[in-house]
């Protein structure tokens, strides 16, 4: 996707509005000379009022007729054609004024609510800082190629992903994962495009191109959503597209029997105003300006909503399953408690540990290390999958692994402390001889328990789902205050577990890994924590957080179910219109002018209702908790790891 950003034209200067706008000049004119004893000049005038507003939607009209495709522009020109021929200009020309500046401020709302989304482009710096054989420079955004050094100075926007290969700092990345605010990187740590850097200077070497990352990712999910109708979109469509020819029908009857009568003439001109009265021309914008706004603005909230299915959906939810790892923890599992046995240290047991963990890729491992201090090589190495890791440290044979391989014999009590706690427990032996007991725990978010609280106050149900052990998963609940967890579930057993509560009630699954994409995809709803997070589980959910910050979920919920309630109104007063008008235009009770003006103003409400969707709530009570010292956050993540 090309790094293209244009500013939204001024309403003044946009080339949609010139011919209505034209069209409503000449119309008001000749509602002026029509006071004097102008007629050519008048009816000059109503006629160029007619061709200006014509214009816009006849030849449109015209050449979806010759593929087959009935419309509402169709039925506004025959009722202008109908017009003339009674000698009606002054009404054909204020049908045409009418329905063009209603079709420009509909494609105007729909300008407008793309741009909110496309402005996030805007956010890529048109340059960057790279070093190349040892000398900086500056390229081109979009010449960015994997691999490049990028050097961004404090107050300078990262111009595409990349991994800090060098510096400290903080990045504020409100504008795309809305998270308020900044984070804590440093070496290793994965940045994403768009970011802003704090005060320090950072060394970051590009992960993705310069017009492929997450950034332009997202403006793509986003758009392609456009293209897909929820099921309100359909219901307006099933509602509007029998309703052309339904019109036509009822129309022709009325003209025929007219022609039977001893008026035929008022009975043609009634046959005119039922066409424009029936017209479902509210109906068809109802839904899709709502659904662009709402899922524009939904990118504000650092969401991304794959399709007007996905939102809609989203707006029913009342069940919420929430994976563990990685979702309602940090997934950076870490050494919080430590027992030894006499004779042996803290430092001694974490230290043999991490030399025979010094070459896994275990999670439990790289926590293992993290917490020891020292340094001391390890041979003999030798791995038990699913067990643990024998080795020789300091001339002594050493085991280390699960409570179940190695039992914890002198400090059972400790290790069930520590599980009851909700930790990974990891037993060293030494000699055969049982020397320590190591808790490893992967804390919950600063934010799950609260987020849990704002779910469960706007009366969604919310379950836990995890492959960990009862007691660690029990544990972990209790303490983001969830009741219902299901615990040592494998991929299947989710998946199966979501699907049986969405056959009952709308459920949403939110999660982040791998093993989380079979029951993202059963869901109503498929929630991936991360945009840029594990592939499988991105490509199987319907709707992505570009964030971690768990409070966003119940925001989001707010969002779809407002835009939810706007839509069914919107489709309530476009069928509420054609309802009253229809009989009053049989009986005669509205003319041709009042039906246009009232439908059209019609028109123009609900197209204001629907923008009204783009509107995003936030609530103080989600500003999202500083980083713990001494535990920097990462920006994003590529994937979780089980």
């Amino acid at each position: 996707m090309p790094l293209a950003h244009e500013q939204l034209t001024p309403w003044w200067r946009d080339r949609t509005l010139l011919l209505p706008a034209l069209s409503g000049v000449l119309l008001a004119a000749s509602l002026v000379v029509g006071r004097f004893d102008a007629e050519r000049v008048h009816l000059v005038l109503e006629i160029g009022s007619l061709a200006a507003g014509a214009w816009t939607f006849v030849p449109g009209a015209l050449r979806r007729l010759r593929r087959g495709r009935l419309g509402v522009g169709l039925l506004m020109t025959i009722a202008a054609v109908g017009a003339v021929a009674l000698g009606r200009f002054g009404e054909a020309a204020a049908l045409a004024f009418l329905f063009s500046i209603a079709e420009a401020l509909e494609e105007r709302a729909m300008d407008k609510a793309q741009h909110g989304l496309r402005a996030l482009l805007a956010l890529i710096p048109d340059t960057a800082r790279v070093e190349r054989r040892g000398h900086e420079g500056l390229v081109r955004a979009v010449d960015l190629q994997v691999g490049d050094i990028l050097v961004v100075g404090a107050g300078e926007r990262v111009s595409t992903d990349g991994i800090v290969e060098e510096g400290a700092s903080s990045l504020d990345t409100a504008a795309i994962t809305g998270e308020s605010i900044p984070v804590a990187v440093g070496p290793w740590d994965e940045v994403s495009a768009g970011s802003v850097n704090g005060s320090g200077t950072l060394r970051i070497r590009a992960t993705a191109a310069g017009t492929d990352n997450s950034l332009t990712q997202i403006v793509r999910l986003v758009e392609q959503a456009h293209a897909r109708k929820g099921d309100r979109a359909r219901l307006a469509d099933r509602i509007a597209r029998p309703l052309v020819p339904g019109v036509l029908f009822l129309s022709a009857s009325v003209a025929l029997l007219g022609l039977l009568s001893d008026a035929p003439g008022m009975w043609l001109e009634r046959a005119l105003v039922v066409l424009v009265a029936a017209s479902p021309c509210a109906m068809a914008i109802a839904v899709p300006v709502t659904v662009i706004s709402a899922i524009g603005s939904a990118s504000r909230l650092g969401v991304v909503i794959k399709s007007g299915q996905a939102f809609e959906q989203l707006g029913t939810v009342t069940t919420v399953a929430l994976d563990k790892t990685g979702t309602l923890t940090r997934n950076q599992p870490e050494v919080v408690a430590v027992a030894t046995t006499q004779g042996f240290s803290r430092d001694q047991v974490l230290g043999y540990a991490a030399a025979l963990e010094a070459t896994s890729t275990h999670p439990l491992a790289e926590a293992v290390r993290a917490a020891s201090s020292t340094a001391t090589p390890a041979t003999g190495v030798e791995e038990h999958a699913g067990h643990g890791v024998v080795g020789t440290v300091d001339g002594r044979a050493v085991r280390v692994g699960s409570a179940r391989w190695v039992a914890p014999r002198g400090l059972q009590r400790e290790a069930d402390d520590m599980a009851a706690q909700g930790m990974s427990i990891v037993v060293l032996a030494v000699d055969e001889q049982v020397a320590g007991v190591i808790g490893v725990r992967d804390e919950l978010r600063p934010e799950a328990a609260e987020a849990v609280s704002m779910l469960r106050a706007r009366g969604i149900e919310v379950l836990m789902l995890t492959g960990d052990n009862r007691r660690t998963a029990g544990a972990l609940a209790n303490e983001a205050g969830i009741c219902d967890v299901r615990a040592e579930q494998l991929p299947a057993d989710k998946a199966d577990e979501v699907a049986s509560r969405a056959s009952r009630t709308p459920t949403a699954m939110i999660g982040d890994g791998i093993n989380d994409a079979p029951a993202l995809a059963a869901a109503t709803v498929g929630i991936a924590m991360g945009a840029t997070g594990s592939a499988a589980a991105v490509e199987s959910a319907d709707v992505a957080f570009t964030g971690h910050d768990l409070r966003q979920i119940p925001l989001a919920l707010d969002h779809a179910r407002r835009g939810r309630r706007i839509m069914t109104g919107n489709i309530g007063l476009a069928l509420a219109i054609i309802v009253v008008l229809v009989p009053l235009a049989l009986v005669g009770a509205l003319g041709l002018a009042e039906v246009v003006l009232v439908h059209e103003l019609a028109e123009v409400l609900v197209i204001l209702n629907g923008l009204r969707a783009a509107r995003v709530r936030r609530d103080a009570a989600t500003t999202p908790a500083m980083p713990t010292p001494g535990a920097p956050q990462r920006a994003a993540t590529s994937g979780a790891r089980r």
